[in-house]
């Protein structure tokens, strides 16, 4: 089973909040929560609001009979894309103006089990024989 949860309009640049993505990408939820816990970057405080919201929607896809802890979730999939750009104006010398872009960002993760949940087993039918 899989479940997402995304961010959007974060005010980032993409390329700061890529580098700390890239820290966390295929690794096991509790572990992806422990770096983001102890790393500096503000991308880290984003990104672990993402992540613990992705595994409230996994755990209430489940009808919230199982755990995330129990069956081992990893992020499958995360990646952070560009949003749009407020552009700004500054005064520069002799009357001029420069322009300032504020970027922002949009995250989505993916996380899903390794383990199989009894509800996902599929039983196996035997195929049905036509008689003459």
């Amino acid at each position: 089973m899989e479940a997402t949860a995304s961010l959007n309009s974060i005010p980032m640049s993409v390329r700061k909040m890529r580098l700390v993505v890239d820290l966390i990408r295929g690794k096991r939820v509790g572990e992806a929560l422990g770096i983001l816990e102890y790393s500096k970057q503000e991308a880290a405080i984003w990104l672990r609001k993402n992540l613990l919201s992705a595994i409230a929607n996994w755990e209430y896809k489940t009808d919230g009979l199982e755990s995330a802890d129990e069956y081992d979730l990893i992020v499958s999939e995360i990646f952070a894309d560009a949003g749009a750009q407020i552009k700004r104006f500054r005064p520069a010398p002799h009357g001029r103006a420069h322009r300032i872009r504020k970027h922002s960002c949009h995250i989505t993760i993916k996380v899903s089990n390794t383990l199989p949940i009894p509800s996902e087993k599929v039983e196996a039918t035997e195929p049905e024989t036509v008689e003459e």
